[in-house]
């Protein structure tokens, strides 16, 4: 199985790469595909190039078996919607289980996203959820492809609706972006090699 975790990484930080090295643990998922949004459709688009977002994130990887780095969005012409995203993933990729992985806020606002419904034809979407988290109020499209067993995502290449509680930890690149703005130190939010790439292209107001 292939984990499909997609984001504008503006910058890539430890709550993200957790999230990824938990989600692919639990799952046993031979990889994560870590996806920068180049033209980001839900929200305002970056001042930091997808480019310099894409070198940032695979700084942060280099050294971690299992997560990769996956440019196709940056190669692809118009708004980022994830439905090509994954639909180009599964013709990459016809035998394996797909996991698209979001967290909870994305999924609360899913219903916006671009022929959400769609998604589930290319792959399972996999919930990062608090331990506390009740997956009530589900409409009965996404009812009947909820999933209480893990196990039943391998069976199947997509289609699946699973809710996983993972580690949280609470970092957020736009409190991030500010720190840096004030001239404070982000140290230990994200990883070292992206702190100097940002201090030597100046990014973010500069540290």
């Amino acid at each position: 199985m292939i984990g499909i975790f997609g984001g504008t990484f503006d910058p890539i930080h430890y709550g993200h790469l957790r999230s990824a090295l938990e989600i692919k643990d639990v799952f046993g998922l031979d990889e994560v595909r870590l996806i920068p949004s180049a033209d980001p459709p839900h929200r305002q688009q970056p001042d930091v190039s997808a480019t310099m977002r894409l070198q940032m994130l695979e700084l942060a990887i280099k050294n971690q078996p299992g997560l990769k780095a996956d440019a196709r969005e940056l190669a692809r012409e118009g708004r980022s919607y994830m439905v090509d995203t994954v639909a180009s993933l599964r013709d990459d990729l016809p035998d394996k289980s797909l996991l698209l992985i979001i967290g909870g806020d994305a999924f609360n606002n899913l219903a916006a996203w671009h022929q959400w419904q769609r998604l589930f034809d290319y792959a399972h979407i996999v919930v990062m959820t608090r331990p506390s988290y009740q997956n009530e109020g589900l409409d009965d499209f996404l009812k009947a492809r909820l999933v209480r067993e893990k196990q039943q995502l391998s069976r199947n290449l997509a289609g699946k609706l699973f809710f996983q509680a993972v580690t949280q930890l609470d970092i957020s690149a736009t409190a991030i972006r500010r720190m840096i703005a004030e001239k404070q130190n982000p140290g230990f939010l994200l990883p070292d090699t992206v702190i100097e790439y940002i201090k030597q292209h100046k990014l973010y107001g500069t540290l």
